[in-house]
């Protein structure tokens, strides 16, 4: 590209935005002379005048006008994209990896409060029910359900998770015998053992018998699943902890127990990176958001 020189561009585009010569002297912290120098500098260049010279007044020729908005526009959007790049520089970022469920129910209702209080912190959410590799650069931590260990990672434990039945209010389930003459929601677990929240350990920690346990839909996802109870379809053993809003706006009821327990929830990192700063503070935040559904 052959251009003129920059100071003479930034000088023609002060003194033509402020048709004064001393006005863009003050902006760009020079003398009204120093200005003059690099208009006439850059009208040397082009081989046109710029501007028509009066005693107390400057006026643009056809030529200034043609060439001011261009340059206008130009130094604003210069201006914006290196603001926006220091910005970003500025900004820390962390990527978390959680479970889909996790995401849906518990932490993106949140959202919005780490935002409040970690303004400077870019969050990525990275949802996979897949093992992440946390010594890698594309995830800094991770949430997992589970009964651990997870070794060679740094660990915080957050909560256990407890499952009763959860149904709409439409349904009208007030006791145990409206139980059974109620459709149930099953969910397909990629893995099941003891801890497990089925509906027959919940009908067998509740100690009644005789339920059909094969009367509703089955689900692969849980979140589809507390979808279907809020729709009326039949009754969910959803988790205590993923269905707060759900309760608290009516949409859902837990009408009795008992309440079995899950396995725990985890906050796991690798303990190295450049994310230490910024995974404490997102880890201290979770325990606080904890603490206040207790205090509820």
């Amino acid at each position: 590209m052959s251009l003129p020189p920059l100071a003479a561009l930034r000088a023609f585009e002060a003194a033509a935005r402020h048709l004064s010569f001393k006005k863009a002297a003050t902006e760009l912290a020079v003398t009204p002379t120093a200005i003059s120098h690099q208009i006439r500098l850059l009208e040397e260049t082009l081989g046109l005048r710029l501007f028509d010279r009066a005693p107390r007044q400057v006026q643009l020729t056809n030529a200034g006008q043609e060439l001011f908005p261009v340059l206008r526009d130009g130094f604003h959007e210069f201006s914006r994209v290196i603001e926006h790049l220091k910005r970003r520089k500025a900004q820390r970022s962390l990527t978390v990896s959680v479970l889909p469920s996790f995401a849906a129910k518990w932490l993106l209702p949140r959202l919005p409060r780490f935002k409040v209080a970690h303004p400077d912190i870019h969050l990525s959410l990275h949802t996979s029910v897949d093992v992440v590799d946390l010594a890698a650069n594309s995830v800094d931590a991770a949430i997992r359900y589970g009964a651990g260990p997870y070794p060679g990672l740094i660990v915080q434990p957050l909560f256990f998770e407890h499952f009763a039945p959860m149904a709409s209010p439409v349904l009208n389930v007030q006791t145990p015998d409206d139980l059974r003459k109620t459709p149930l929601l099953n969910l397909k677990w990629l893995h099941s053992d003891a801890m497990t929240p089925t509906w027959a350990r919940w009908f067998d920690t509740a100690r009644i018998r005789d339920a059909d346990l094969t009367t509703g839909l089955a689900f692969s996802d849980d979140t589809h699943a507390i979808q279907a109870a809020i729709a009326g379809h039949g009754v969910v053993l959803a988790s205590f902890e993923m269905t707060v809003q759900e309760r608290q706006s009516g949409l859902l009821e837990q009408p009795f127990g008992p309440q079995i327990r899950g396995y725990q929830y985890h906050l796991l990192h690798s303990g190295k990176g450049a994310r230490q700063a910024e995974i404490q503070a997102f880890g201290e935040w979770v325990a606080a958001e904890i603490a206040r559904d207790k205090d509820r």
